[in-house]
């Protein structure tokens, strides 16, 4: 239902989340009913199968509206309430959950991380062997790292590894990467990932890598608890997120979106059909991803944002401290280019964080122009093209959430946003 049509305080699919009118709020019904035909025009050119879009200001959601196809094979409509792979927007739900344990005195950002996963003492850098030097062997040569990864380089990613890395083949890193049983936990993984060469010293860069899987697995060390478990007893219910999952139960799947990937020439093909065999579903469920194995509604991940732009607490149940959201979100990279996001943001712990607007007025043309963010607007996005943002300054957080990637060729996200603010009005 769009913004525009809203004529009582009940959004169907969205359970019991409060909601305004947008003209109460500072918004313009008129101005958010531009979301749908420009949301429309990337189904009708079969780029994405659909989507659904979320605005709420001042702790009211104003706008949710379904376009499209969950599943373009069944032919079923997309809904307010359909179950996406959420992909990267896992991160900040992890990063919180590590720093609930901060808040509990477990650690110090500056702690090592080999004081609880000894795997990662040690580490070796991959630095590339001087030109006079180079015997025709490898351009790489190991050194010691000249510090040591801390808790501080996972949540910020600059641990110095990376998704790429350059002191071993690809083949010996996807080897690594891969599940060695249908029973491994991601601790088996985590002691396997920490012989990876770093491509530079810890703290020197911000590059992307699977350092959120090391939190989850830090999460799991410090509590006692599978990191699953955790999540859904001190985030999940307290926040009241009953559809947010590692694995999907089987009773959901009519809810569940299909994946898209582009196909030669940018139409979206099928990769992974809602069925008990995707593996966000099938069993044995022992394999939690902090780096990116959620699936998640709309209206959930709504609930975990307003959280964090409440200062910590919703609805009486208090997840974080308010200073340390203000801590997570401000930026710990100075001024480290995040290639990943654009030189409009810095990193936190956990989410990319708006810098001030001449840096988001030099944003690279392949980062798709600059966004109206306001200073301090925080936000992490997921590899099938799920999206949200937070802005504290205007109290607003806007979530656009579609099945297909990788993603790149798109505008969408970006498109988004500058949709939901030119519709704030006051």
């Amino acid at each position: 239902m769009a913004a525009d049509k809203i004529t009582s305080n009940v959004i169907s699919g969205i359970g019991d989340l409060p909601t305004a009118q947008p003209e109460e709020v500072g918004l313009s019904s008129e101005r958010l009913a531009r979301i749908r035909p420009a949301i429309q025009r990337y189904v009708d050119k079969q780029l994405i199968p659909g989507a659904v879009t979320l605005v709420a200001r001042h702790g009211n959601v104003v706008h949710v509206d379904a376009i499209g196809l969950r599943d373009v094979e069944a032919g079923n409509p997309m809904t307010n309430d359909t179950i996406f792979r959420i992909m990267s927007m896992t991160k900040p739900i992890v990063s919180v959950a590590l720093m609930m344990l901060f808040e509990e005195g477990h650690f110090l950002l500056s702690d090592p991380v080999s004081k609880w996963i000894p795997e990662f003492a040690n580490p070796m850098v991959a630095e590339p062997v001087p030109s006079d030097e180079f015997s025709g062997l490898s351009p790489y040569r190991l050194v010691p790292a000249d510090r040591p990864i801390t808790i501080r380089h996972m949540l910020t990613h600059t641990t110095g590894l990376s998704a790429t890395p350059r002191g071993m083949s690809q083949e010996e890193f996807m080897k690594i990467q891969e599940r060695q049983s249908p029973s491994e936990t991601i601790g088996d993984f985590v002691k396997r990932y920490a012989t990876v060469p770093l491509n530079r010293h810890p703290g020197e860069v911000w590059d992307y890598s699977r350092a959120t899987c090391v939190v989850g697995y830090l999460v799991e060390l410090m509590s006692g608890m599978p990191l699953d478990e955790y999540l859904r007893e001190r985030i999940f219910k307290p926040l009241n997120m009953p559809d947010t999952y590692f694995y999907l139960p089987v009773e959901k799947l009519d809810r569940f979106a299909a994946c898209y990937t582009p196909d030669d020439d940018l139409r979206i093909k099928l990769i992974d059909a809602p069925t008990p065999e995707s593996r966000f579903v099938k069993e044995p469920h022992t394999y939690f991803m902090g780096s990116g194995g959620l699936v998640s509604t709309i209206a959930d991940y709504f609930r975990f944002d307003q959280m964090m732009l409440n200062g910590g607490e919703l609805d009486g149940a208090r997840i974080l401290g308010r200073k340390t959201v203000e801590f997570m979100t401000t930026i710990h990279t100075g001024n480290l280019p995040i290639w990943l996001s654009g030189l409009w943001s810095g990193f936190g712990l956990g989410f990319a964080v708006a810098r001030n607007i001449d840096n988001i007025n030099t944003l690279k043309a392949e980062h798709s122009g600059p966004i109206p963010w306001s200073v301090g607007t925080y936000t992490w996005g997921g590899a099938y093209c799920t999206y949200p943002f937070v802005d504290p300054v205007e109290d607003l957080i806007g979530i656009v959430m579609t099945q297909v990637g990788p993603y790149r060729h798109l505008n969408i996200r970006q498109e988004y946003a500058g949709l939901v603010y030119q519709a704030l009005v006051d």
